[in-house]
């Protein structure tokens, strides 16, 4: 069973990635805020993160370059998750070491496949 850690401070948002990927036989990982998020990276090694760029206190763009600098956690795939949906911010997620980009409204539908596309 491949283990997704969702970094999403808002509720909401983080109970919908839930929903959707838990049935598709994903072990789900959460974290509220970007320190937790690399704190949880860390120790349960997820196959995929799925990283929330607005983020209190240490952004998404922050916690990413933080995990791709790290050599436990560097190979790991980070998908940002984003409102901003323009060229230049998913620009900006690639630059910080995302392996992928995800605009919010998330499509339901589409997400279990995006998330396979990443695992190894």
């Amino acid at each position: 069973m491949s283990k997704i850690l969702i970094v999403e401070d808002d509720l909401l948002n983080r109970a919908l990635l839930q929903a959707v990927l838990k049935p598709e036989g994903f072990e789900i990982l959460t974290a509220e805020d970007g320190w937790a998020g690399v704190e949880v990276a860390q120790r349960e090694q997820p196959d995929v993160i799925l990283m929330a760029v607005m983020l209190p206190d240490l952004n998404g763009y922050e916690a990413i370059r933080r995990l791709k600098d790290q050599r436990a956690t560097r190979h790991i795939p980070i998908i940002a998750i984003t409102t901003n949906a323009t060229t230049a911010e998913r620009e900006r997620a690639l630059e910080a070491g995302c392996d992928g980009y995800i605009a919010k409204p998330i499509d339901t539908q589409a997400l279990p496949r995006q998330v396979r596309l990443f695992l190894h």
